[in-house]
């Protein structure tokens, strides 16, 4: 029987507006953590680079925008609420709002398309501490399942490729490497997780849709932060173009699959330390669009929302694995265990979005 679903959340990580917000913003991403505050000024350097403005809120107003239009079209008379986990707007009013309106049950659309602790269960952490601070009478929300293997979200994923190679020179068409990039984790994290398999996944899916073999395509990471000693996701983007350029490749697109827009991480990671490395090494570089507002992307999130509300009947997904739960299972996607009192933890510019 179809659930009663009165709402849709959407539910961000946040960013700065304004250069004011930087300082404060980072305090929040970085509260708990044993980041030295000299290390917290040289993150702030990267805002400061980009005015003080994270895109990323920018972003997510596009997108609410979008699917607005999206679910009208659909008959899904669904007001569409948003909170943040870092800044405003924050989670917790948003929840409280959505009580004092009247929601009673409400569906949560992530920003993530993988399931991870921090791209997943620590934002579902996020929505049952924000429910708890209501007590009783706050809304019920259930989250979207995680969308990696949709065949829309791989056919969109594929057409920003395309369009970025084809802005290669002509040599560098006819022989370029893809390097899908997404965050990367802790291993202790990853191993407790399907993010790695997951990512896997998708690009396989990707090259598969664009004719690429298996030697013309790699997964890299970026954005490492945390302690110099603890393993993370390798290789670094960075390291990998260089391998590339070493192993005689000369052209390469840099496509951030791991991210659904095109905020701090993908800006500062890719479009500035990346494309440097490039010059650098003589290698050309084509940067591809994450999904964003695509409009197949903004029609598969509603087709997510009817497949949650039993509109639909089929449940859609590609490859080698079936869709995804709906559910999560009690221990998945674990945090990892937290470095012992007096470790310093090191975070970069992909601490924060």
């Amino acid at each position: 029987m179809p659930d009663n679903y009165e709402a849709i959340l959407v539910v961000s990580f946040g960013g700065p507006e304004k250069r004011e917000d930087v300082i404060p913003f980072l305090e929040n991403v970085l509260r708990g953590k044993n980041v030295p505050h000299e290390r917290l000024l040289e993150v702030a350097e990267h805002y400061y680079h980009f005015d003080g403005v994270s895109p990323i809120n920018g972003q997510v107003r596009e997108f609410i925008g979008a699917l607005k239009t999206e679910i009208t079209d659909r008959s899904l008379n669904l007001p569409i609420y948003w909170g943040n986990r870092n800044w405003e707007p924050f989670l917790g009013p948003t929840v409280k709002q959505m009580q004092a309106d009247g929601i009673k049950k409400a569906i949560a659309f992530f920003t993530s398309a993988y399931s991870s602790y921090s791209g997943c269960r620590q934002y579902r952490e996020n929505v049952l501490e924000a429910r708890q601070a209501l007590g009783e009478g706050a809304p019920i929300i259930d989250k979207l399942r995680v969308f990696y293997n949709h065949p829309d979200f791989v056919t969109t994923n594929a057409e920003r490729v395309r369009a970025a190679a084809a802005t290669l020179s002509a040599s560098g068409q006819a022989e370029h490497h893809v390097v899908f990039t997404a965050h990367s984790i802790p291993t202790s994290m990853a191993n407790s997780c399907n993010y790695s398999l997951q990512l896997h996944e998708c690009c396989r899916l990707i090259a598969l849709e664009l004719g690429l073999p298996d030697s013309r395509w790699s997964l890299v990471y970026q954005s490492r932060s945390g302690r110099p000693q603890d393993p993370w996701l390798e290789p670094d983007v960075v390291d990998a173009l260089r391998a590339l350029k070493a192993n005689g490749v000369n052209s390469a697109v840099v496509h951030p699959v791991g991210f659904l827009s095109d905020h701090m991480e993908v800006m500062y990671d890719l479009d500035e330390e990346a494309k440097l490395a490039c010059e650098e090494i003589g290698l050309e570089m084509a940067r591809g669009s994450t999904v964003g507002t695509h409009p197949r992307f903004v029609s598969m999130v509603a087709e997510l929302i009817e497949e949650r509300m039993g509109k639909r009947t089929s449940r859609r997904a590609i490859g080698h694995f079936g869709p995804n739960h709906d559910v999560c299972p009690l221990n998945c996607c674990m945090p990892p265990a937290r470095p012992p009192a007096g470790a310093a933890a090191r975070p970069t510019a992909g601490a924060a979005s």
